[in-house]
């Protein structure tokens, strides 16, 4: 079992920064693909970055060159770094950890945290 908590949301600019946070308890961190998701009101939810427990990360072509995921298994935590944001990149941002262990799907997700992009 996984808990997933997101911090670091807020209100910014367009051109601004902010850094989103993702902790975790539970047991093996590590191990687990992690994920950050994103809902804007209207839309589907989309995959917006990807980080595996290798390490290989993955974004969709939208925030390519301006958000970059990581991770710190040392302290059970997952952040996005978000640069040059775009009023497109307000949504509510989820925090996602999957992995398969013997054909079983585990897949946690966090309660969001709200970006709003508005000058």
């Amino acid at each position: 079992q996984v808990q997933l908590v997101e911090s670091g949301g807020g209100l910014v600019q367009p051109g601004g920064s902010l850094r989103l946070s993702c902790a975790a308890s539970g047991s093996g961190f590590s191990i687990y693909t992690m994920n950050w998701y994103r809902q804007a009101p209207g839309k589907q939810r989309e995959l917006v970055a990807s980080i595996s427990s290798g390490g290989r990360t993955n974004y969709v072509g939208s925030v390519k060159g301006r958000f970059t995921i990581s991770r710190d298994n040392a302290k059970n935590t997952m952040y996005l770094q978000m640069n040059s944001l775009k009023p497109e990149d307000t949504a509510v941002y989820y925090c996602n950890a999957g992995r398969i262990s013997s054909g079983i799907p585990y897949d946690y997700w966090g309660q969001g945290t709200q970006v709003t992009v508005s000058s």
